[in-house]
């Protein structure tokens, strides 16, 4: 069943800037592309880079090791969409950023 989580405030994250959050065995990416946010599992899984260190850029995040590009809508790789990061629906309610987990 799925369970939304409190993960941060708006404030917390500025225009076009992303930061990472520990949600139960896992680490989350939140990124702000322009005042939308997103949600995706922070490592890359190509090696294993933090996301949240890349750039945004036009829809997608930049891994800031070698240069692979994700969609920040499906988490897919843009040269392989089979290639995916985990996303995770966001919801803003009021100045809170939720994400929703599946309770295991």
């Amino acid at each position: 069943m799925a369970k939304r989580i409190t993960v941060a405030k708006t404030s917390d994250i500025p225009f076009n800037e992303s930061r990472t959050f520990p949600v139960g065995d896992r680490i989350i990416a939140i990124f702000n592309e322009k005042g939308t946010f997103h949600a995706m599992d922070d490592f890359c899984p190509h090696m294993g880079a933090s996301l949240a260190g890349g750039c945004i850029d036009n829809g997608t995040v930049v891994c800031p090791w070698h240069a692979w590009r994700f969609s920040l809508v499906d988490g897919g790789w843009l040269d392989n969409p089979k290639i995916k990061a985990d996303i995770f629906a966001v919801f803003v309610v009021a100045d809170e950023i939720q994400i929703e987990i599946n309770d295991e």
